[in-house]
């Protein structure tokens, strides 16, 4: 007898587990916290779905990187089954419309309150007139300084370089003051190159910056793009940029600055957290500074780094609208406000930073404080809306290239970002051809 009643909650159990539907959601964080954030904000929501008896569950799943993830994405959908979400990557949203795969999130069962996000960020994901996905992970560029070694070097803590000439001519007081270690370092990336752009409210390709229509033109020998390879070949005249001699090399950089082997470091506010904590087991405290800009242009602001969360089409309503609930859930204010003191990311939620304010966060982290100045004084247009193309990271290939041939001094300024263009300008017009 009690076999068989034992035999009998067996098979109910099993029942029970396989009537439940699975929402997947893909994203491309590998490490722990960041990684262990989104698995315990899963955990609360399924356990709020099983506690209102519903037959759905959301699993996480990583991918690896973002253009891995998107490749992913949509081979599962041709295949008839794909994820329910997808994080991806800023850069990543031409391809993300391209592909065909997923649904804008602003008109999906009756459209979501869009009031409460911050402006900036929900600028750069809206495409013409639809809002194709919920922000995430939103980061911006800003300077970093270790406190011991701009007192040796006689220079501010309170106030960094906010120019590229107040730059250069800090790393020349430090070199006058005996300091040895390297000025500044920063991840040899087109990132930065695209932030420079638009800070001078210059857009980075043709068409209102692929916005008023499919971008057709790299604009890499404009006005804007030729001082930020200038600002290279300053750097490298003087002797003040250390890199590891990688592209894209962001440990590296971060290792550099960590080590305080530099004075300066130029890297994403996501890397805010880790930057503070790292200095701190290394005995050194970390100011933070506006991104310096060229000289003699008006500050426009920044371009949302990052990555935002997709919903796909080929699933069913009532599964797309659990995912829907999903993200809003992960990307709530209390949520965000979260997020953002874990990582440095920003909140990107009125409301969340409203909350970090009332508790007192910025009063007790200072050094978080300048990354929502830079936002919130950041000029809506174009230009800090971020370009939009289907070959971004082709792109990003290219300039990163014609930049380290400038810091290298194999190319001048004009030869290397001509070429560049060139070069940009034919991989745009091959992928163009297939729409």
């Amino acid at each position: 007898m009690f076999r068989r009643a034992l035999a009998l909650i067996l098979t109910a159990l099993l029942a029970t587990a396989s009537a439940q539907t699975t929402i997947e959601f893909w994203y491309a964080f590998t490490d722990a916290p960041r990684q262990g954030w989104i698995e315990d904000r899963i955990a609360a929501f399924n356990e709020q779905l099983a506690a209102d008896g519903s037959s759905y569950r959301v699993e996480g799943s990583y991918k690896g990187s973002y253009r891995e993830t998107l490749e992913a994405a949509v081979l599962a959908a041709r295949q008839g089954n794909p994820p329910h979400l997808v994080q991806l990557f800023e850069v990543g949203s031409q391809l993300a419309v391209d592909s065909g795969i997923f649904r804008a999130i602003d008109g999906f069962g009756g459209g979501i309150d869009l009031s409460d996000y911050i402006e900036p960020v929900l600028n750069y994901y809206t495409i013409g007139d639809r809002v194709y996905s919920i922000p995430f992970n939103s980061s911006s560029p800003i300077i970093y300084g270790n406190e011991t070694l701009l007192e040796r070097a006689g220079l501010s803590t309170e106030r960094l370089p906010e120019t590229f000439g107040e730059l250069l001519e800090a790393c020349a007081t430090a070199e006058a003051a005996g300091v040895t270690e390297s000025c500044i370092t920063f991840p040899l990336h087109t990132w930065f190159f695209e932030q420079w752009v638009a800070q001078q409210g210059e857009p980075l390709v043709n068409n209102g910056n692929g916005r008023d229509g499919r971008a057709t033109e790299v604009l890499l020998t404009s006005d804007a793009a030729l001082r930020v390879g200038q600002f290279m070949k300053d750097l490298a005249d003087g002797g003040f940029y250390s890199y590891t001699g990688r592209l894209e090399d962001w440990g590296g950089s971060e290792a550099i600055f960590g080590n305080q082997q530099s004075i300066y470091f130029i890297t994403s506010t996501a890397d805010a957290g880790n930057i503070i904590r790292g200095a701190a087991e290394n005995g050194f405290d970390v100011a933070t500074g506006l991104l310096p800009i060229p000289d003699g242009v008006t500050r426009n602001g920044v371009v949302i780094g990052g990555a935002s969360v997709w919903l796909t089409e080929g699933n069913p309503d009532v599964e797309a609208e659990v995912a829907r609930d999903f993200v809003l859930y992960m990307t709530d204010t209390d949520n965000m406000a979260d997020w953002h003191k874990l990582t440095g990311y920003y909140p990107v939620r009125v409301s969340a930073v409203e909350q970090l304010e009332t508790e007192g966060w910025f009063d007790e982290n200072p050094e978080f404080t300048i990354a929502f100045t830079q936002l919130t004084e950041t000029l809506t247009n174009q230009a800090t809306g971020g370009a939009l193309l289907g070959t971004f990271l082709d792109t990003r290939t290219i300039v990163g290239e014609a930049l380290q041939k400038i810091y290298q001094g194999t190319a001048t300024v004009d030869e290397a970002m001509a070429e560049a263009k060139r070069q940009a300008d034919a991989v745009l017009a091959e992928y163009n051809a297939n729409f």
